[in-house]
């Protein structure tokens, strides 16, 4: 007959089915969890691509601190110059790109994983990668510089610190469930 017949049926991919094996829940939720994470900087970075004007004037205020409350002695701080804001809100774009690409091979490295059932270093290295990525963004760039350097959390119009709180939770439970041993022994 068929080739399928004498050497085996085959899955996805030339890997051959399982033979009714469940799921390992663990690696599928790091799947879904970093699959959403990275749909989600994926869509930001899209939206500050196509819509540029609108996070940018959220960058110059930040940087101008032009909303705050003015003290002298933290006006120092303020970075006027349009040109050094826009090159900084470009950089937030191309970090977000970046880090949505990785998620987004991450999410392939889990998909991958699953359906050999093992394998899920490779998916855990890329998610930690992506993830990092995030918490360095909204962490480091948002909470840290933008919220105390520039005294974000000052402004009532531009303050941007509640969901850069929420994206650095969310990456931070998304990094800490990746890192959940499932049930193979040897998935690294």
């Amino acid at each position: 007959m068929t080739s399928r017949f004498r050497f085996g049926a085959r899955g996805t991919a030339g890997v051959p089915p399982t033979s009714g094996k469940p799921l390992p829940a663990l690696p599928v939720a790091a799947a879904l969890l970093t699959a959403t994470v990275a749909l989600y900087i994926a869509l930001v970075a899209f939206g500050n691509i196509t819509d540029f004007d609108t996070n940018r004037q959220f960058v110059r205020h930040v940087f101008a601190m032009d909303t705050t409350f003015k003290d002298p002695d933290l006006m120092w701080r303020a970075i006027t110059s349009s040109t050094i804001q826009d090159i900084a809100y470009v950089v937030i774009i191309i970090w977000e790109t970046l880090a949505a690409l990785v998620l987004i091979a991450a999410t392939a490295a889990w998909t991958s994983g699953l359906r050999r059932r093992s394998g899920f270093g490779r998916a855990r290295r890329l998610s930690s990668v992506g993830l990092l990525m995030m918490l360095l963004l909204f962490g480091a760039g948002f909470i840290a510089v933008g919220g105390e350097w520039f005294a974000m959390w000052q402004s009532k119009s531009w303050n941007g610190l509640e969901a850069a709180a929420r994206n650095f939770m969310m990456a931070g439970i998304v990094l800490v469930v990746v890192h959940l041993r499932g049930n193979e022994p040897s998935d690294e």
